[in-house]
C-alpha cells in the first residue's frame, strides 16, 4: 500500500511527529520517516525516538501514533497518478488483486475502502498471529483466499522488504521506483524488474 499505490508519507510523518511531541522528543523530517517506514509501525516508532529510549516509552509513542493516525491517515494521502485507472483496467480484464501491508490493519482497511472501493479482492494489514513482511504469511494467505497458485501471481512493491517478501513467497516481483526507496536500494535488494511509470507497470502485467 504505502509507496506503491498510495503516497502516505506526509500523514505518517504528521502522526509520528504528533506522538513525538507528546514525549517532548525532536520531530522527524519527511525524508527520515521515508527511511523508517516499511517494517511495521512498531519499528517506525522505535526508529523515530532518540537512541536509547526506554521500551515502555517506545510503546507509548507507538500507541499515540495510532491515536493520531486514525484521525490523520487520509488528510494528505493520495493515490499515485494512474494507479486507480490501472486497477480498473486490470479488474475489467478479470485480474484478481490484493493488498498486503505491514501497516496497521485498521488503516489498510480504511484507506482501501476510501480510495479503491471494489478494486481489491483481499485487503490485509498487520494483525496479531500473522508475521509481518518479509515473512510470506500474509501473501500466501491472500493467494489462498483468491484461489490463485503462486506461479500465476506477481508481487508488486516499492521497497527492499517487498523484494524479500516476494522471494520468500516464491512469487515473481515487480519493483516500482516511485515509492519510498530508491532504484539503487531496490536493485541491491535483488530486484530484477524495476518500473518507473504506471504505463511500464501495465506493460509488464500483460
Amino acid at each position: 500500500m504505502d509507496g506503491t499505490i498510495l503516497n502516505t508519507l506526509e500523514d505518517m510523518t504528521d502522526s509520528i511527529n504528533a506522538a513525538l511531541r507528546e514525549e517532548h522528543f525532536p520531530e522527524r523530517t519527511l525524508e527520515e520517516v521515508r527511511r523508517f517506514v516499511g517494517n511495521g509501525n512498531r519499528l517506525l516508532a522505535a526508529r523515530a525516538v532518540p537512541e536509547g529510549t526506554a521500551e515502555e516509552t517506545v510503546e507509548r509513542v507507538l500507541q499515540n501514533f495510532h491515536k493520531h493516525y486514525r484521525t490523520l491517515c487520509a488528510v494528505h494521502t493520495r493515490p499515485y497518478e494512474g494507479v486507480t485507472e490501472l486497477l480498473e483496467r486490470l479488474r475489467a480484464a478479470g485480474v484478481r488483486t490484493a493488498v498486503i501491508s505491514n501497516k496497521a490493519d485498521y488503516a489498510v482497511q480504511a484507506l482501501a475502502a476510501r480510495y479503491f472501493p471494489g478494486l481489491f479482492d483481499a485487503v490485509a494489514g498487520e494483525k496479531e498471529g500473522i508475521r509481518r513482511k518479509p515473512a510470506p504469511d500474509g501473501v500466501l494467505a491472500a493467494l489462498r483466499t483468491l484461489g490463485i497458485d503462486r506461479k500465476d501471481a506477481v508481487y508488486i512493491g516499492d521497497s527492499d522488504v517487498d523484494v524479500e517478501t516476494a522471494r520468500n513467497a516464491g512469487l515473481s516481483c515487480i519493483a516500482v521506483a516511485w515509492g519510498f526507496r530508491t532504484e539503487d536500494v531496490l536493485r541491491r535488494s535483488g530486484a530484477e524488474t524495476v518500473v518507473h511509470t504506471m504505463d511500464e507497470l501495465e506493460a509488464q502485467l500483460r
